[in-house]
This record gives C-alpha cells, sequence and structure tokens, in this order.
C-alpha cells in the first residue's frame, strides 16, 4: 500500500516536535549551535534525550538526514536507559522527529510507521476521546528547544515552562526551565527596553530545587548582582567553582560575574580555562573580547597609556571578535563590539567598515539596529569629529519606531547637539528644521510645529519644511 502524501503531511503537521515548533534557522548559526549541543553531551550528563533530539533537528536544517537518524538512535538509547517503564511516553518527541526527517528523506512508508507509534501511543496514553494529549516534560522539551534558538524565542519558552510547571509544579527541570527564560527577557529587556518583570524569585526557587546544578546558581547570583546585591551572590559563584571548577557553561557565567565586578583579570583567566575545554565555544569569545575591550579603555583612560601595551589588548579584542562573528555571521553584538574595539586603536577605516557591514544586513532586529546606530553616531560624533554624519545616523535610529532605550540615547543625544549648535548662534534652518524633525519623530507635534515654523522664517520657500508644517497641522 502507498502512503497518500498528503494525509501524511497532514498528520505530520499534528505531531509535537521540533519540526513543528517553529524554529527557524535564520535566527541562528547550525554550526555554533551544533558546538553547543556536542559541547553540552560532553560536560553534563542526564540531559542526553533532549540533546540528540535538539542535535538531529540541526544535523537536518544542515542537510544531513542520515546523521540526523544516528542521533535519533542516541536519544532512543537514553530513554532506555533513563525511562525504561515508560519508554511510549517518553518517545513522543523523538517518534515525531523519526517521521518528519523519513518524509524529508522521502521514505513515506517509515515515515508513517513512526506517524502511527506516535498517535497509538496517544491513544493508549490519553484520557480524552480524540486521543489528544499535553505531557508537561514534552512542553519542557520544547521550551528548552526555544531558548536555544535565542532571544526571538524567550517569551515562548517562557510560555512552555508554565505550562508544564502547571502539571508539575516543583518539577526541577521545569522550574530551571522557567527561570532560565524568565532571567533572558529580563536581560533582554533591561538591555533594549521593555516590560522588566523580576525573575529572581523565579531562580531563588529553582536554586532550592536544584542543589547540584551550579549554572542555575550562577544566573541567581548574577541576578543578585543587577539588583546590587553581589556580594550575596559571590557565594554562589565560589561554591560553583570548588563543585564544578571544569564545566565551561558554569565557568562563563562565573567570568561574566567577575567582569562585571570590575575584576576584569580574573574573568580572563576563568574564560581561558573554559576556553581550553571547548575551544569553539562563540560566548566564550565573545566575553573574552569584552575583557580584553574593557581593559583596553581603562588604559586609554590613562595619562600616558603604554602604546605597546594598548595596542596589544586591542588586537587581542579584535581576534575574538572576529572568531565569534566567523562562527556566528548572526552575532550582530559582537559586529557593534569589534567595529567599537577598531575606534579605540583608532583603526577608524576598519571600524567604518564593520558598521557598514552590519548596517547593510535585513536580518538585524529592529531594537539591535537601533543600538548599532546610536553606536555608530557616536563614532561619527567623538572618533571621526563629523555632527552632521552623527545627526544624520542619530536620526535613522529615531525613523525605527521601536521604544528602546537606544533609542531613547539617540533622541538625548542629538536633541543636546541640535541645541548646542542653535544656541552657539548657528541657528541657520538646517538646524531649526532638523529639531523640527527630531520632536516630530518623537510624537511632539507641538515642539514641531513651533521649530518647522521658525526654519521656514528663515527659508521661506524651503519646500521640506512646508510640507511637514502642513502635514503635522492635518494631523493635530
Amino acid at each position: 500500500s502507498t502512503v497518500s502524501k498528503d494525509s501524511l503531511k497532514t498528520s505530520l503537521l499534528q505531531l509535537e516536535c521540533h519540526f513543528t515548533w517553529a524554529l527557524l534557522k535564520k535566527h541562528v548559526s547550525l554550526e555554533a549551535l551544533e558546538e553547543t549541543i556536542l559541547d553540552h553531551i560532553k560536560f553534563l550528563v542526564g540531559y542526553e534525550i533532549r540533546d540528540y533530539n535538539m542535535l538531529s533537528y540541526v544535523n537536518h536544517l544542515k542537510n544531513s538526514n542520515e546523521e540526523a537518524l544516528e542521533n535519533l538512535k542516541k536519544a532512543e538509547e537514553a530513554i532506555q536507559k533513563r525511562h525504561p517503564d515508560e519508554i511510549a511516553r517518553r518517545s513522543l518527541t523523538t517518534w515525531g522527529n523519526y517521521a518528519w526527517i523519513y518524509y524529508h528523506m522521502q521514505r513515506y512508508e517509515e515515515a508513517q510507521t513512526y506517524v502511527s507509534k506516535v498517535e497509538n501511543s496517544c491513544k493508549k496514553l490519553s484520557s480524552t476521546a480524540d486521543g489528544k494529549i499535553q505531557l508537561p516534560e514534552i512542553y519542557a522539551e520544547q521550551g528548552w528547544a526555544l531558548l536555544r534558538f535565542g532571544r526571538n524565542y524567550f517569551e515562548r519558552a517562557k510560555n512552555c515552562f508554565e505550562k508544564a510547571m502547571k502539571s508539575e509544579p516543583d518539577n526541577p527541570d521545569f522550574n530551571t526551565g522557567y527561570a532560565t527564560a524568565m532571567y533572558r527577557l529580563e536581560g533582554d529587556a533591561q538591555r533594549y527596553g521593555g516590560e522588566v518583570r523580576p525573575c529572581l524569585d523565579a531562580l531563588k526557587q529553582a536554586v532550592e530545587l536544584n542543589p547540584k546544578d551550579t549554572t542555575i546558581a550562577a544566573l541567581f547570583a548574577l541576578e543578585l548582582q543587577r539588583l546590587c546585591r553581589g556580594n550575596e551572590g559571590e557565594r554562589y559563584i565560589e561554591e560553583g567553582l570548588q563543585k564544578t571548577p571544569d564545566f565551561p557553561v558554569f565557568l562563563r557565567h562565573a567570568a561574566n560575574f567577575y567582569r562585571k565586578k570590575g575584576e576584569v583579570n580574573k574573568a580572563v583567566e576563568i574564560l581561558k580555562k573554559a576556553l581550553a575545554l571547548t575551544p569553539k565555544s562563540v560566548v566564550l569569545h565573545h566575553q573574552l573580547g569584552l575583557c580584553y575591550k574593557f581593559k583596553a579603555l581603562q588604559l586609554k583612560r590613562t595619562r600616558h597609556s603604554p602604546q605597546e601595551e594598548m595596542a596589544n589588548l586591542v588586537q587581542l579584542a579584535i581576534f575574538h571578535f572576529k572568531t565569534a562573528i566567523d562562527k556566528k555571521p548572526v552575532f550582530f553584538n559582537a559586529y557593534r563590539d569589534l567595529a567599537i574595539t577598531y575606534a579605540i586603536g583608532k583603526r577608524y577605516e576598519e571600524a567604518e567598515e564593520i558598521f557598514q557591514k552590519v548596517l547593510q544586513r535585513n536580518d538585524v532586529d529592529c531594537d539591535e539596529k537601533q543600538d548599532i546606530y546610536f553606536n555608530y553616531a557616536h563614532f561619527q560624533q567623538f572618533h571621526m569629529k563629523s555632527e552632521s554624519k552623527a545627526i544624520k545616523y542619530y536620526i535613522e535610529c529615531l525613523k525605527i519606531e521601536t521604544n528602546s532605550y537606544s533609542r531613547k540615547k539617540c533622541s538625548e543625544a542629538v536633541e543636546t547637539l541640535l541645541k548646542q549648535k542653535i544656541e552657539s548662534g548657528l541657528g541657520d534652518a538646517t538646524n531649526i528644521g532638523t529639531l523640527g524633525l527630531v520632536h516630530n519623530l518623537n510624537g511632539k507635534k507641538q515642539e514641531a510645529i513651533e521649530c518647522y515654523e521658525k526654519a521656514i522664517a528663515l527659508d521661506p520657500n524651503n519646500e521640506e519644511y512646508l510640507n511637514a508644517l502642513a502635514e503635522l497641522q492635518l494631523s493635530i
């Protein structure tokens, strides 16, 4: 009997697995993600099922379906070892992934076999007539997969862990996932603006339920540090260094803690140790770059900074940022950090080149793009001493409507710059008209109208100002 491809596709879309969770490859670098998962498998026992499932999906995205099947086999072995009494229940995601991969390999009979396995198991496990089933561990597996795909997925990840916790409020893994998602969301809100939802309680609960997990303890410490309670947090970091001195994920958070505390040399030592364990880790390269960039800035602020040492620190930072970008081309913050580092080293052409490279990409999120515009305008104003270009790019940022910290900083910077020019007697029509535009982009219509009226008084035939004024008056 031949399987009908259409009815098969319909059944496949009903499955709960990585292929139906809308994890888009444009948001990650597959190479870097694969490295991360392989490192996780190497250094952490107990998460193989989750990791091999994720790895099989990444293999598929890289067009290595044979490899994907091998990793699903490893997931199955882990299920037999860890959950011998509930194999069907624990295999639903893995079987779903099998079905999809066989479908993509055009092996429809085998795909159908796995679809049937899932459907029959769900009927047995389900208490409802339609055989639908909502298992908390599947929500959790989805949550962890979402976290791996970056900041566009954190909100969905949080919701998945919340659903899992409805059935098992004290499950250590679900609490850890929930607290991690909350921590990431808060970090994002602090960096880019948005609603800051406190995550301290979620982290505290996860730490209490997972006394052995040093990663979640490190996030708790970093959160305490964010709340200016770093002294309390440091205990957890010190304990972690005792408990898991060779676990790279923990070491990275520990280094982050010391860098933020200002103990940059200690951070560098810890990061070098972690990098020796996982040499391809993108995050570690980025963090090391930040440390060297920080040291270069510190040196630059001293009166007679030794040129050679300065150049050496700049070069080290550049090497690590470049490595991070090569391994993960969608790591947009690293482009910004690289460009700033070139500027610190007075290597302006290279800084310009990196800024242009990232500004020309069309896959950067709005708030990240605003952040890059802010840094580029700042570079034009203070390094290149070009106020006109700075104004141009501060305004480019304001044209993106997303409300972010960078937008607010651009707004303040460009208003200050224009008002200084106007007050110092350079109150020509252009500067006043540009201030009108800034007010208009910020929704301050009355102030915008006043500026345009002043600009038109100085330059009566300027079409741009006349049109802008007419539009504003109509909109009020």
